[in-house]
C-alpha cells in the first residue's frame, strides 16, 4: 500500500478545501438548510458540473471522472469539513452504486450520465429505520427481509394484472435527501409469504420543480400518489423525509431475480469508508474550532488553553481523530477488494466516535454559550449524534466488523478463532 496521495487527489482536497472555506461558511450553512431544498442549489450546481463530484467515482462511459472510492472519500472528507449540506451522500454514495451494480445496461445509459453531471439527485427508500442494517453496517441483511411486506408492513411491489407494470404500496419513515429528490430507488418487498423477495425500484419523482417537497410542517403529492413530508431532523444539514406511496408505478431495477441484499450490503461497505471519511473531516473542523477558541478565551488573566488540563484533553482528541483518519484512508483504498467489509466498518465505528469525542470536547470549553445557536459548536455536536442514530450505533457497526472477520465464530467450535495481539 502507497500511503501518499497522487497530484490528482491532493488538487481534488485543496481546491475543494478553498471553494469551500468560501461559500460555505457557517451562517450559509445555517442559511442553507432552512430552503426548500434544504442545501444551496447553485453551490450543488457549481460542486457538480465544474468540480464532478457525483461523477467522481462513475465511469468515463457513464459521463464519470472515473475515479475511485478513494476520491470520492476525499472529497467528503472536505465537505464533512464543512458540514456542508448537499445532496452528494445519497446519490453518489448510495444511490449511484446500486444503479451502476444492480441496473439494466438502459437504465445505466439513462441515468447515470445525468446524476455524474448534476441533472438528477437521488435517495436511497428502505423501510423502517433498517437503513444501516440494509447496508450491512450493523447486521446481516437476512436475504432482504427487513424491506416488509404484507402484514409486515414496509413497502409491497405488486405486478399490475393489465401488464402495465410494477406498482408500490406502503411507508418509508426515514430517507436521506427524499423530499427533494428528483430519483427515488425504493425497496420493496414482492411475491407474498410463499415467493417473498426483495426487489429495488425506480421511482421518478417531480423534476425539481419544488411539487413534493414538504418544510417539516406538511406533505406534499408529486402526483402518481407519491406523497412526500420532510421531516424535522436532529441535524438540519442531513435533510430526512418520509415517502407515502399509494398504489405508484414503478420501474424494476435490474432484473428480478438479483441478489438485491448482496448489492446493498456491497454498497454499504464503500459507503462506510466515504461515511468516515465524512465524520473525520466533521471531528477535525470541530477539533479546530474548539483550539481556536481556548487561544482566545481567557480566564484568569491568561488563554484557556494554555492550562494543563485543557491542553490534555484536547491532546487526546487529536490522536483520537488521527488515529481514526488513517483508518478512513484504509478503508477508502481497499474499498472494492475483500477486506472492504471489515476495514470499511471498522473505520465507520472508529470515525463515528472520534466524531462524538471531538464534537462533545468542543461544546465543554465554551461553557454555557457553547450549545447556543450563535455558536457553530452545536452544529458539530448534531451532526455527530445524528450520524450515530442513523448508522450506528457503534458498538453494532465494530461488532458486525468482528463478525464479518470471524473474530468471534461462536457457532463454529471447530473453526481455529484468530489471534488478537494487544
Amino acid at each position: 500500500m502507497d500511503a501518499a496521495f497522487t497530484e490528482e487527489q491532493d488538487d481534488i482536497r485543496r481546491t475543494l478545501r478553498e471553494l469551500l472555506r468560501g461559500r460555505c461558511g457557517a451562517d450559509e450553512v445555517k442559511a442553507a438548510v432552512r430552503t426548500a431544498p434544504g442545501y444551496d442549489e447553485a453551490l450543488w450546481r457549481q460542486l457538480a458540473r465544474v468540480l464532478g463530484l457525483p461523477g467522481l467515482a462513475l465511469p468515463q462511459a457513464y459521463g464519470g471522472v472515473g475515479c475511485e472510492v478513494t476520491e470520492l472519500a476525499l472529497a467528503c472528507e472536505e465537505t464533512g469539513r464543512a458540514l456542508l449540506p448537499s445532496p452528494l451522500l445519497p446519490t453518489a454514495a448510495l444511490a449511484a452504486p446500486l444503479v451502476a451494480a444492480l441496473g439494466t445496461d438502459a437504465q445505466r445509459a439513462a441515468l447515470l450520465p445525468r446524476i455524474a453531471g448534476g441533472d438528477l439527485t437521488a435517495a436511497l427508500a428502505v423501510p423502517g429505520s433498517a437503513l444501516a442494517g440494509a447496508l450491512g453496517l450493523t447486521r446481516a441483511g437476512d436475504g432482504g427481509r427487513w424491506a416488509g411486506g404484507g402484514r409486515a408492513g414496509g413497502v409491497q411491489a405488486r405486478l399490475d394484472g393489465g401488464g402495465a407494470g410494477w406498482r408500490l404500496y406502503g411507508r418509508v419513515d426515514q430517507v436521506l435527501g427524499g423530499h427533494g429528490a428528483e430519483l427515488l430507488l425504493v425497496a420493496a418487498r414482492a411475491g407474498g409469504y410463499t415467493r417473498g423477495r426483495t426487489l429495488l425500484f425506480v421511482v421518478r419523482a417531480d423534476g425539481g420543480d419544488g411539487r413534493g417537497r414538504g418544510d417539516g410542517r406538511g406533505g406534499g403529492a408529486d402526483g402518481a400518489g407519491l406523497v412526500r413530508t420532510r421531516l424535522t431532523a436532529l441535524d438540519e444539514t442531513r435533510p430526512q423525509a418520509r415517502i407515502e406511496l399509494r398504489d405508484v408505478p414503478a420501474e424494476l431495477l435490474g432484473v428480478d431475480g438479483a441478489d438485491v441484499a448482496g448489492a446493498l450490503e456491497r454498497v454499504g461497505a464503500e459507503a462506510a469508508a466515504v461515511l468516515a471519511a465524512e465524520a473525520v473531516g466533521a471531528a477535525d473542523a470541530a477539533l479546530a474550532r474548539t483550539v481556536g477558541h481556548v487561544r482566545d478565551r481567557e480566564q484568569f488573566g491568561r488563554p484557556i488553553g494554555s492550562f494543563q488540563a485543557v491542553k490534555h484533553r484536547l491532546a487526546d482528541v487529536y490522536v483520537t481523530v488521527q488515529a481514526a483518519r488513517s483508518a478512513a484512508y484504509y478503508a477508502a483504498w481497499a474499498a472494492g477488494g475483500p477486506e472492504a467489509a471489515v476495514a470499511g466498518g471498522l473505520a465507520l465505528a472508529q470515525a463515528l466516535e472520534a466524531q462524538r469525542t471531538a464534537a462533545s470536547e468542543a461544546v465543554q470549553p465554551h461553557g454555557g454559550i457553547g450549545f447556543t445557536w450563535e455558536r457553530d459548536a452545536h452544529l458539530s455536536f448534531k451532526r455527530a449524534a445524528s450520524d450515530e442514530l442513523l448508522f450506528g450505533p457503534v458498538h453494532a457497526v465494530r461488532a458486525r466488523a468482528a463478525e464479518r472477520d470471524g473474530l468471534f465464530a461462536l457457532d463454529e467450535p471447530d473453526r481455529p478463532r484468530k489471534a488478537v495481539t494487544v
